[in-house]
């Protein structure tokens, strides 16, 4: 990344940062662009240069954290059960989420507040699975119904993840997410998909 493509993404980081603040304060749906942009120091045309939505700038990239998640599935040992390996594959969100906690919760709080910010959060979900359900079928083997074996297991694994988040926000963030992620998980997995 060259220094025009750090400094841009500093400043993106910077609006997405104060954008946040602003929507657990006040709530997603009840502050505008231009809010988020007078608190920044920039106009309302700059913050669309760096968000083509308001909802951008909460959720993120989502793109890139799919495929994080599905380099670490892919990665997996070839011998581990399909849902173990979903756990582990979702380690690196499970990470950032404990190494950045006041961060995440914010997030969370605020995407749990607003019904377009869940619609975007839901999207991300389609997103990742339409990524993840190729690793996992190749996981799987043949199977009788194409994808829905691989499809219910990477969707019910992402329901975990929401359910760990939403746990972990009624619980003030006490504790590590990583370990309520592994708390979902096994609520779900004590037989496991797959086996």
């Amino acid at each position: 990344m060259g220094l025009r493509e750090q400094t841009r993404e500093a400043v993106r980081a910077a609006i997405a940062e104060r954008a946040l603040q602003l929507f657990d304060e006040r709530g997603f749906d009840a502050t505008s662009v231009e809010d988020v942009a007078a608190a920044a120091g920039i106009s309302g045309r700059s913050f669309h240069r760096y968000f083509p939505a308001k909802e951008d700038a909460v959720i993120g990239d989502a793109t890139a954290a799919g495929h994080l998640v599905a380099e670490t599935l892919a990665a997996r040992p070839a011998g581990e059960s399909p849902w173990r390996a979903m756990r582990a594959a979702l380690e690196p969100i499970a990470a950032l989420s404990d190494a950045n906690a006041e961060r995440t919760l914010r997030v969370m709080r605020v995407v749990n507040g607003s019904a377009s910010l869940r619609a975007r959060h839901l999207e991300k979900h389609l997103l990742w699975s339409r990524i993840l359900t190729p690793i996992m079928r190749e996981r799987l083997g043949e199977r009788p119904g194409g994808d829905v074996p691989a499809q219910a297991i990477v969707f019910a694994a992402l329901s975990c993840l929401d359910v760990a988040y939403a746990g972990w926000i009624a619980a003030g963030g006490a504790g590590r997410f990583a370990q309520v992620l592994d708390l979902a998980f096994a609520s779900v997995g004590a037989e496991e998909p797959g086996q």
